[in-house]
């Protein structure tokens, strides 16, 4: 027997919200029409035990998605309303199934006696471990709607930051993918036709041309070759990148490439100082927070840096120095901090030092679509012009000699 969820109407048009035990869904669908009820939904209700094997099929909401329910359910819960209330309304509006049944499951639990940081760690795919950890400190301190509301304020940062990062990387992914498939178009549909109407000519094809269509021959002829060889340099990539000596070079490099590397290091640096000033305001202890901080990212150099400074911690040195000491954090941040520590002000101080790397990724971004639009236009540019002048210049030298 399972545990579900449903939604029904009466005949009067009243909605119910309840639970049934069943074999299936169909069960209580007919169990709710025996009981004079018309079935909106019904969904299966995963229990704690059943958890761990079903989390599968759960992944994490979008930031926007949190926001709303961070926002909805401080304004309930301030309003007066039930926990579990609050949950099964936001619940019904909610578009995403698996977060939708996450809720669902959630409200369950706390009716069952659970806390609602206990119920939410059940569902991990969904709620990660900052969202656990913060949820749990309001709950202990009695601030469950402000936390939520701080919740609420940083998705909603988050999702803006996400997609500034979404539309930098969008326009040359954009662009490599036209000229990928322009390459293609030509490579089966039009030099073949040129080199047709050229042997239909008969004449000696001039310097140029015929080294473009010597370089066409060996593309074409060792397709099956290049295609092995390409997937070949994947693959040992892929490997390499799954040695620790190989992640840690690669993640080096990314960090180093120009303009690239500084973008994922702003990026890091903002979403670092934000995360931390949403952790401690939240009440989550500062060794907490750096084991959350070091989850936030799959860079295996910066999560040494965030480990590091944890390890500089626990043997007793101050956030400003811990950070230091591993010559990750640029010295701006670790004076800011520094600062927000003499201060008592750290959350205030790290929200400040995000919006600053925001801004400067910010400018970082727009320097880059500066430059990659010109330089994009001029290699697609000569690209064209070569082939154009390729394959014409046997046909302007046929119209010369035809002339003279």
């Amino acid at each position: 027997m399972n545990n579900f969820a449903y939604r029904a109407r009466s005949l009067a048009g009243d909605e119910t919200i309840g639970y049934r035990r069943g074999s299936s869904g169909e069960e209580v669908y007919a169990w709710l029409q025996d009981h004079g009820l018309i079935p909106v939904e019904v969904v299966p209700i995963i229990s704690s035990s059943q958890t761990k094997e079903r989390t599968v099929s759960y992944k994490e909401p979008k930031y926007a998605e949190l926001a709303a329910f961070c926002w909805q359910l401080a304004t309930m819960l301030e309003g007066g309303v039930l926990i579990t209330t609050a949950i099964e309304t936001i619940a019904e509006d909610i578009q995403n199934p698996p977060f939708r049944h996450a809720l669902l499951s959630i409200g369950e639990l706390i009716k069952k006696g659970e806390s609602f940081s206990n119920g939410i760690s059940q569902f991990p795919k969904v709620f990660n471990s900052l969202f656990c950890a913060t949820i749990l400190a309001g709950e202990t301190s009695g601030s469950l709607p402000e936390v939520l509301r701080r919740l609420g304020d940083y998705y909603t940062r988050r999702d803006k930051f996400a997609k500034k990062i979404q539309t930098a990387l969008a326009y040359p992914i954009f662009v490599i993918s036209f000229v990928f498939v322009i390459l293609i178009i030509m490579m089966v549909l039009i030099i073949p036709r040129f080199r047709l109407i050229f042997s239909q000519m008969g004449n000696t094809l001039p310097a140029f041309t015929q080294a473009f269509m010597n370089v066409y021959d060996v593309v074409a002829n060792n397709s099956l070759v290049i295609v092995v060889t390409l997937i070949s340099f994947v693959v040992l990539f892929l490997v390499y990148n799954k040695t620790h000596e190989g992640h840690m070079k690669l993640c080096k490099l990314a960090l180093r490439l120009p303009l690239f590397g500084r973008i994922a290091s702003q990026a890091f640096i903002a979403t670092f100082c934000r995360t931390m000033a949403t952790l401690l305001s939240a009440g989550v202890s500062i060794i907490e927070s750096f084991d959350i901080l070091s989850e936030m990212t799959n860079n295996a150099v910066i999560k040494d840096a965030v480990a590091h400074s944890k390890e500089n911690l626990i043997e007793g040195s101050g956030v400003s120095l811990a950070m230091m000491k591993t010559g990750f954090f640029p010295n701006m941040v670790t004076r800011m901090v520094q600062v927000g520590e003499t201060s008592g002000t750290l959350p205030v101080v790290l929200e400040r030092a995000s919006d600053y790397y925001e801004t400067k990724m910010d400018t970082t971004i727009t320097t880059l679509l500066n430059l990659l639009g010109p330089a994009v236009i001029v290699i697609v540019g000569v690209g064209v012009l070569v082939v154009v002048v390729a394959l014409y210049l046997p046909i302007f030298s046929m119209s010369d000699v035809t002339f003279t």
